[in-house]
């Protein structure tokens, strides 16, 4: 019998840094000597570029529509510090459902045994997290994910697509699915930013895990393809970076969260806007005052 392996799904609106915060935690793992393999599960096929300096790889979908028979070396791929690199991909444009490529892919390496015949430790699925579509739900219904986390700015947006995602794992809570591990907070600079994210966390009985600034050194780092673990190995980010993927991968207790119903989400961001205007007058009062 093969080793138990760590198997984390990490969930984001588009654009939020999902991607950029998934391949820096691998990056951090694997210097941490953890065997990891990233698979990435949107349709762009993009998550794993910065861990392969920019390049794009063959996806499972796109590689099974050439090929009668997949091997291995033809799907997997290595990338910084041995990183195995996996993208499913989706179906053509326009055509079909693009959850479809998640669910093909994962059969497929179950198939092929890859997961004990590499011998990994860690394996993350970054998934794009505000598409409703049920192929994105498979790591959580299927339970192939023990742990689940998403990344969220803030933003509203971000936290109604976190929200969303609460309800889903709630939902397959009692049937064997993923539990949630907690929220990473990203680009969280302004003091307002944290005590936002602070708040829905604890009204949706989850934490965060790290709080992870904006940086101009990630920018950097991704214009050259490279995470910022690889490219800016001694900055404060990739520390941050460090820490957040020792802290994911020690995650041992999951739990359900309690999502917010439409109109409590509503009611909660209309107070937070009330309080940021208030707050915002107030400055610009006191600047005029003190001229």
């Amino acid at each position: 019998m093969g080793k138990t392996i760590k198997q984390i799904a990490i969930y984001g609106k588009g654009g939020i840094g999902k991607s950029t915060t998934t391949s820096n935690i691998s990056a951090a793992l694997s210097k941490l000597g953890y065997k990891v393999m990233q698979f990435g599960c949107d349709p762009k096929a993009d998550s794993t570029n910065t861990l392969r300096r920019g390049t794009y790889i063959p996806t499972v979908l796109d590689t099974l529509r050439e090929k009668n028979q997949v091997k291995p070396e033809d799907v997997i791929f290595k990338g910084f510090n041995g990183v195995y690199c996996v993208e499913a991909g989706g179906p053509a444009p326009g055509v079909g459902c693009a959850g479809r490529g998640i669910i093909t892919a994962v059969q497929l390496l179950k198939q092929l045994k890859v997961y004990d015949e590499l011998e990994l430790d860690v394996v993350i699925y970054d998934v794009l997290g505000d598409v409703v579509c049920g192929g994105f739900a498979v790591p959580i219904r299927e339970g192939i994910a023990q742990h689940v986390f998403t990344v969220s700015s803030a933003d509203f947006m971000a936290i109604y697509a976190a929200n969303n995602l609460f309800k889903g794992i709630k939902k397959y809570s009692n049937s064997g699915g993923a539990l949630l591990g907690g929220l990473i907070a990203n680009s969280i600079n302004a003091p307002y930013a944290k005590d936002i994210v602070d708040d829905f966390v604890e009204r949706t009985a989850t934490r965060v895990v790290e709080y992870i600034p904006r940086s101009v050194t990630v920018t950097q780092a991704e214009l050259q393809g490279k995470t910022t673990v690889e490219a800016a190995p001694d900055s404060e980010q990739a520390k941050i970076y460090a820490r957040l993927a020792q802290k994911v991968v020690d995650t041992t207790e999951s739990k359900t969260p309690s999502p917010l119903e439409i109109s409590q989400l509503r009611e909660w961001a209309a107070k937070w806007a009330d309080q940021l205007l208030a707050l915002e007058t107030g400055e610009v009062r006191g600047t005029a005052a003190g001229i």
